[in-house]
């Protein structure tokens, strides 16, 4: 958990600090998710293990995802950790189950996963409350 956390908070940090136009952004989420899913796939040879601690770019994928359609204000920023990752420790359907796909596949899909639930949590807040 401490390793998720850490690259969670990592993103949040990256999009905080770089100023990314909205497409820049994108980018950034479709570099870091097809870099990502590589390079988890060549880490877990590696490793000789299966999602191991010291990966977490798949973190800063699905971080990066929750908030990719806000503005990137602290206040998003810090909803979005917190949602992504309760998503990312409880792994609702269908997140623990994409667990069992091979390589960097399985690394990666189970946080886009909870980046997409804590994207739409976002997005009901917004449709709801006017927020962010």
């Amino acid at each position: 958990m401490a390793p998720g956390t850490v690259g969670s908070a990592l993103a949040v940090v990256i999009i905080w600090v770089v100023p990314f136009s909205r497409a820049g952004l994108v980018v950034f989420f479709v570099v870091v998710t097809l870099a990502g899913t590589w390079a988890a796939h060549r880490a877990e040879r590696l490793l000789g293990t299966k999602d191991p601690g010291p990966i977490v770019i798949d973190e800063i994928a699905g971080m990066t995802l929750a908030v990719l359609p806000f503005p990137p204000t602290l206040a998003v920023l810090a909803v979005g950790f917190i949602l992504f990752r309760i998503f990312d420790v409880t792994k609702p359907f269908p997140a623990h189950a994409s667990q069992r796909l091979r390589g960097g596949l399985g690394v990666v899909v189970d946080d886009l996963i909870a980046g997409l639930y804590a994207l739409v949590v976002i997005a009901i807040l917004h449709a709801a409350l006017g927020w962010p």
